[in-house]
């Protein structure tokens, strides 16, 4: 029995407090957007909608930042927006020559457009989109910066290098300063400012008509 009893006994051993594990992590790999390789030429808080041709309402697309971004060597211009905290990517297409940029109506700080490839989605799609920001100022400021980039494009495809491309839209985007005439003052008419002190503040979210609904 006793013999027994010492079999059964564990031995003394050396405790080694090293564990191999279990499942071995593998090497984080940096994801690129291929952002890193542009620099910002706009950034400005706005919302993004989407015209669904099937209900044929507008649908919110997300809340972020809209960003203009240029290659840093081939300067080409891209619109990119991402959703806040998501960060997942709601618009993202070339500023082409082809996009007009309408006002939407009954709002003077948001803008409509079509454009033939977003590649927001995958495969890309052709969509109706419409932004809109906190005021009429910076409605005006992404006109402007929009423009621009597809003035930098169209140079760029017509054989430019980037350098004359960005020198001649940036002389494009220079506005004559107004010719006052002699008899003209600074204030504004009064009939302007009573048309501007009786209009009432609209909805927001984009409006259509049913011509519209086709062309916007």
């Amino acid at each position: 029995m006793a013999e027994a009893s010492n079999a059964l006994t564990p031995r003394d051993e050396e405790v080694d407090p090293q564990f191999e594990p279990v499942i071995k992590l593998t090497e984080q790999i940096e994801t690129k957007t291929h952002e890193e390789d542009e620099e910002v030429l706009f950034k400005m808080r706005a919302k993004l909608f989407r015209f669904d041709a099937t209900s044929t309402e507008w649908k919110e697309r997300g809340t972020g930042d809209v960003r203009l971004l240029a290659h840093k060597e081939t300067k080409k211009v891209r619109l990119v927006m991402r959703r806040d905290k998501t960060l997942k990517v709601c618009a993202n297409h070339h500023v082409s020559q082809e996009i007009k940029l309408q006002p939407n109506i009954g709002s003077d700080r948001s803008w409509v457009w079509k454009v033939a490839a977003d590649y927001a989605e995958n495969p890309p799609t052709p969509e109706t989109l419409a932004i809109r920001f906190a005021n009429a100022e910076n409605a005006g400021l992404f006109k402007d910066a929009f423009e621009e980039g597809q003035r930098i494009n169209l140079g760029l495809s017509n054989g430019l290098s980037p350098d004359e491309a960005i020198k001649a839209a940036k002389a494009q985007s220079k506005k004559p300063e107004p010719v006052k005439a002699e008899n003209e003052t600074d204030a504004p008419a009064e009939a302007e400012k009573k048309e501007e002190g009786a209009e009432e503040k609209k909805d927001d979210e984009p409006k259509q008509d049913t011509e519209a609904k086709e062309d916007a």
